[in-house]
């Protein structure tokens, strides 16, 4: 019993860290910058920021934008 709760714990704590990073991830387009950035909340100034997309993960987000023509400007 105690090998099968030590086991149990070992896996929480070697998964608890992937879990963490799991989205949402929000890719916005600041207007006055004219740039784009990512981040983990929704943005509350939607006049000054345009919503671009929402991702699972942090890899897939990174690779919208880097696809996103108005980002590279």
């Amino acid at each position: 019993m105690k090998q099968l709760l030590l086991a149990a714990a070992l896996i929480g704590a070697f998964t608890a860290p992937a879990f963490a990073m799991a989205g949402p991830f929000y890719i916005m387009f600041d207007n006055d910058k004219g740039t784009c950035s990512m981040a983990t909340k929704v943005p509350s100034d939607t006049d000054k920021f345009a919503m671009m997309g929402t991702y699972k993960t942090e890899k897939d987000a990174h690779m919208a934008m880097e696809g996103m023509t108005k980002c590279h400007k």
